[in-house]
């Protein structure tokens, strides 16, 4: 059994749960894949939803493999097994965990705006995911609601491990799953369609659920307006001094920050790895900005794609157009040769929030740069890419500012293994939403010279590096 997509697997779950109909119910998804199950749900019962901001805590140097989950209300689970067998160290530990509370914090704040958590006092509560692998995030979520008061709880989903569901029998009172296969993989094998779902697909169901259009009723046309923002998703062109340059611009409604992508030698803003990166970034609610730093015409001349001196002012170009365009922080995102610009580009512009290198080359960025850079700087770089990794740890030796190595276990140059990929993007994801509070020395704003202002800079952290 497969499923075309999330809202096919809602449709074909909620009969399942038909005799729960006319009760005291309440519907709560799991952000964020699990939103869209739960909207189907909700209509089927004909019941209120909401969500309920649940965060997995994955190991540092494994972050797909968590060894634990918090909730809204702080709660915690924690798995011993995985713990005990990774030798995770308390501190470790604890770092983790605050991170991942302030991001449920976060999540919640997003989600709901100004609504109201729906009460669940007394009533029956369908927790709906799309999926149970390790099943910590869902535990995490019954666990909550029983704080909460919850009179009886339901956890419901379209397919899920055999041992986790027999397992979470005791912590629900009833656990609903419309396929249970001994031999599981992973939840996205079992869907056609499972693409990351947006925060704004979230607010919008949310939305929809709270206040339903009429049948035949059709939304508004938006009226423009003075100063708006460029529109959320679209192919756009950035000027430049001599040229305009080809891009993919996204941006999340209540985005916090942009993230600039510098694409390496012989590639472009149609890069499936920096695509797969960004869609995972648009996922946590940045926007992004898929940027060729060619022209079309300059691409065959192979010493253009080294020219880190004409890569980097092209970035600090579309770093402006996006402070001018949208008012938001901007980061950079660089892999390969797009590493170097992205670090040269960062070390004259004090603005940039943050810097995440993928299997890049920062060695080609001067050392004069290198030791200029104020924004944290992740380096990410696979275990067997040698040459490359010690290229990253010799640059990482010029920087001052907050820093870290990254290695991929497994993991070649350009992170083609099975499940390499996805710990980039999460170790990005996290990166650079745990360093958006970061204060620049100088902000350096592109209108005018009476804009720019100093602030202060906070508490100075020594560059690490985790091997």
């Amino acid at each position: 059994m497969r499923f075309e997509d999330r809202k096919d697997a809602g449709r074909r779950l909620a009969p399942l749960l038909a005799h729960l109909r006319g009760q005291d119910v309440v519907v709560l998804g799991l952000p964020r894949g699990g939103v869209p199950v739960a909207f189907e749900v909700a209509r089927e019962l004909e019941a209120p939803l909401d969500l309920l901001v649940v965060r997995k805590l994955g190991l540092p140097r494994q972050p797909e493999l968590a060894f634990g989950a918090v909730g809204e209300h702080g709660v915690l689970v924690l798995n011993d097994d995985v713990i005990e067998g990774s030798g995770l160290r308390p501190s470790e530990q604890q770092k983790v965990t605050q991170a991942q509370r302030a991001e449920v914090e976060r999540q919640s704040d997003r989600y709901r705006r100004d609504r109201a958590p729906v009460p669940v006092a007394g009533r029956t509560v369908v927790i709906v995911d799309d999926g149970l692998a390790t099943g910590a995030t869902a535990e995490a979520a019954c666990r909550v609601v029983r704080g909460l008061g919850a009179g009886r709880v339901v956890l419901a989903v379209p397919v899920g491990t055999e041992r986790t569901v027999v397992r979470l029998r005791r912590t629900a009172d009833e656990v609903v799953c419309l396929h249970s296969p001994r031999f599981f993989g992973s939840v996205g094998a079992w869907y056609r369609d499972f693409t990351q779902v947006p925060d704004a697909q979230v607010t919008a169901l949310l939305h929809r659920a709270a206040d339903p259009a009429p049948p035949d009723a059709s939304p508004p046309a938006p009226s423009p307006s003075a100063g708006e923002l460029p529109p959320a998703n679209r192919e756009i062109e950035i000027p430049t001094r001599h040229v305009r340059l080809a891009a993919r611009f996204v941006l999340p409604e209540g985005a916090p920050a942009v993230v600039a992508f510098a694409h390496g030698s012989g590639s472009s803003r149609h890069s499936p790895r920096n695509g797969y990166v960004a869609d995972v970034l648009n996922g946590a609610g940045l926007g992004t900005l898929l940027l060729d730093l060619l022209t079309t015409d300059e691409e065959g001349d192979r010493h253009n794609t080294f020219d880190i001196v004409l890569l980097a002012g092209r970035l600090r170009a579309a770093a402006d157009w996006l402070r001018r365009e949208t008012g938001l922080p901007v980061a950079y995102f660089g892999a390969s040769t797009g590493a170097a610009a992205a670090l040269e580009a960062a070390a004259v512009d004090s603005g940039i929030r943050a810097v995440v290198s993928r299997g890049g080359r920062p060695d080609l960025a001067t050392p004069a740069a290198l030791a200029q850079v104020r924004a944290p700087t992740l380096f990410v770089v696979g275990s067997l890419d040698g040459r490359v990794l010690s290229l990253n740890r010799l640059a990482a030796d010029w920087m001052h500012c907050d820093h870290r190595i990254a290695v991929v276990p497994g993991a070649g140059h350009l992170f083609e293994e099975p499940g390499t990929l996805p710990a980039v993007a999460q170790l990005a994801r996290d990166w650079f939403t745990g360093h958006l509070a970061f204060t620049p020395d100088v902000y350096r704003h592109p209108i005018s010279d009476g804009d720019r202002g100093r602030v202060r800079h906070g508490p100075g952290v020594t560059g690490r590096h985790d091997g």
